[in-house]
């Protein structure tokens, strides 16, 4: 009688295929002997960038529930190998539910580096501000390879009659080494997409055209 494969066996089969790939990091973390790492999408408060100077009025954002795909909306890593299939990773995982995760962190570099305020908790002036909505369709980790992250943001202004943009943010970041090093470069790549949001609101806000910025 033929049994299903047992998590335990499909990550054995991911670890001994990292270790054909020669990929020494990846490989000591699939020691079953060894305690989950957990890792976040913030910034350590040593790495997190100073906010620049107030030179523009803030910029007011409703930041909604990020949208991700079921099949990584797990603690556990789901990864791409080289040959293309999907492994879970059962030592590494995320310290918090990954849409909160995501969530949190673009809020943050937001709110860092834009000057974004929370309309949740102070609200804005009348006719200022936007409602942000994210949907990442793609958030993967490619072994030995990169964080490739694909999204799709909308923000819809408060003012009469509305202004709205929907555009789309694909990000390849290279990520060679242990899952640390995977983890750096989502990371980054979050930066990337905060980043896209902030300027481009900024911008329509400053008299710029209501248009996604060229890729």
């Amino acid at each position: 009688m033929t049994t299903a494969s047992s998590p335990t066996t499909a990550a054995q089969r991911a670890c001994r295929l990292m270790g054909s790939l020669g990929l020494a990091g990846l490989l000591a973390a699939c020691s079953t002997a060894e305690a989950p790492r957990f890792h976040s999408l913030l910034p350590s408060l040593q790495t997190a960038a100073a906010p620049p100077a107030a030179t523009s009025p803030p910029l007011y954002i409703d930041l909604g529930p990020v949208g991700i795909p079921a099949s990584i909306d797990q603690p556990q890593w789901v990864v791409r190998m080289p040959d293309d299939s999907l492994r879970m990773l059962e030592q590494e995982r995320w310290v918090g539910p990954l849409r909160d995760e995501l969530r949190s962190a673009v809020a943050e570099r937001l709110a860092r580096h834009w000057g974004a305020v929370d309309v949740r908790t102070t609200p804005a002036p009348a006719n200022t501000g936007w409602r942000v909505r994210i949907d990442v369709q793609r958030f993967e980790s490619v072994i030995g390879r990169e964080a490739w992250v694909e999204s799709q943001w909308s923000a819809v202004s408060f003012k009469t009659p509305a202004t709205t943009l929907t555009c789309r943010v694909v990000i390849h970041d290279p990520a060679v080494g242990d899952p640390a090093a995977l983890a750096a470069a989502h990371r980054r790549a979050v930066v990337q997409l905060a980043d896209a949001i902030g300027e481009r609101l900024r911008a329509v806000e400053q008299g710029g055209v209501a248009a996604c910025a060229k890729a």
